[in-house]
């Protein structure tokens, strides 16, 4: 790794790089990118054995560092794993072009044309930790939407997102686009993300994704717009109405699938009138396959920790979910809108009803009735991969795809038109 005399020269550079990259791909065929993301995807598959190399360097620095094993899971690469790399590659590649598309037309009595089309951002600085394949993620998001991007790692993550960058770099390449058009930044030096939050000659929006200190980092001193999620404090409300199979099967998953991400159920909220029955019995198959409950009421029993006040809201990212019975659904929405995070919350039950007042008195980003929270995830909301998940209001919510990654703006058509 090569050190830099000056980490503000280093990083005005690849803003001024990533500006002029940004114009040109501003108009760049949609055959053109998909042309690079095809290339890109050819490569990283080419030099698996490289990426899964550069990854064990990685891996290393992590254990060194002491890493959890949730944040090792995040951060190991398999070939499984870089398939996966590939197919969303080949994803994003396969999707229609934003870039262009018309999302609404008019005419005025005046004789003017109106069309409001989608733009690229122009700049995008990236900002994530442990997981290399946010390289590719974010590399082909921003391309397909056409955008330049400037990606910082995670400095567990410095050689994998070294290994993958390279293969992007080489789709660029063959498809004759600028290589300036992804960048990624060559130190682990923590002075070059100050530097970039403060870019704003260059860079016109930041996407952090990580943990929620590097997120509170990002969002407390950017002076460049945020998309950003805080944390994903994930909840699933198990109503009186519940199919009991169904239940157990979708909050096993939710919660042991993956327990290091954005999407794995923190906190499971059961209607009372079920929790000495199905919810002790949900607790049990928890408990059973190596989850540490943290329990409060009748849901606490054999093989579970008393829960306190600290469990609600609580992001663990690890094996462990906090459990409590609720009075009915309003107490449970309340529960929510007290602790959430406006990431991700779901409801089982066979009550439509109850269903539908659980997503109209909710605002979280991604609202599911009877259906696994893992699924907070762009790939599988067919957007191919996503940058992140965006729990704010304004310009873009939930899973953040090429779609997302564009402005608009208006093309006005007269013949000669003056204003009376």
């Amino acid at each position: 790794m090569k050190d830099f005399d000056s980490i503000p020269a280093l990083m005005e550079d690849l803003g001024k790089r990533a500006k002029a990259a940004s114009r040109e791909l501003a108009f760049a065929t949609a055959e053109r990118k998909h042309a690079a993301l095809i290339a890109a995807a050819d490569a990283v598959w080419a030099n698996r054995a490289r990426i899964i190399e550069a990854n064990q360097k990685d891996l290393e620095f992590g254990r060194d560092k002491g890493l959890s094993p949730a944040m090792m899971d995040r951060l190991m690469l398999d070939e499984a794993r870089v398939q996966g790399m590939v197919d969303g590659l080949r994803t994003v590649a396969d999707q229609a072009d934003p870039v262009g598309e018309v999302l609404s037309e008019w005419n005025m009595p005046t004789g003017l044309n109106i069309q409001r089309v989608r733009t690229p951002l122009g700049v995008i600085g990236v900002i994530y930790e442990s997981r290399p394949n946010v390289t590719a993620d974010a590399g082909a998001l921003c391309l397909k939407s056409g955008n330049a991007v400037i990606l910082r790692g995670g400095s567990e993550s410095f050689h994998s997102s070294t290994a993958i960058h390279a293969c992007l770099v080489e789709g660029l390449k063959a498809a004759n686009l600028p290589e300036n058009a992804i960048q990624l930044v060559p130190t682990r030096d923590r002075a070059a993300v100050q530097e970039l939050l403060t870019l704003t000659d260059y860079v016109d929006v930041i996407v952090p994704r990580g943990g929620k200190g590097l997120v509170g980092l990002v969002q407390r001193e950017a002076r460049v717009p945020v998309f950003a999620h805080l944390e994903g404090i994930v909840h699933i409300y198990i109503d009186k109405a519940a199919d009991p199979q169904k239940t157990l099967e979708v909050v096993l998953n939710a919660k042991t699938r993956r327990t290091g991400i954005c999407g794995a159920a923190e906190c499971l909220l059961v209607h009372q009138d079920i929790a000495d029955t199905l919810g002790r019995d949900v607790v049990a198959a928890l408990v059973l396959s190596g989850v540490e409950v943290h329990a409060d009421g009748v849901l606490a029993g054999e093989g579970t920790v008393a829960a306190t006040a600290d469990d609600w809201g609580k992001e663990f990212l690890d094996s462990v979910i906090a459990a409590k019975p609720v009075a009915d659904i309003d107490a449970a929405i309340a529960h929510i809108q007290q602790y959430g995070s406006n990431h991700t919350d779901c409801i089982m039950t066979e009550d439509d009803a109850a269903a539908t007042r659980f997503f109209e008195r909710l605002d979280s980003a991604i609202l599911m009735h009877n259906a696994s929270t893992q699924f907070a995830d762009g790939g599988e909301f067919g957007m191919g991969a996503e940058i992140g998940i965006a729990t704010g209001k304004m310009h873009a919510r939930g899973p953040v795809g090429a779609a997302q990654l564009t402005s608009f703006k208006y093309l006005v058509r007269g013949n000669g038109t003056i204003r009376a």
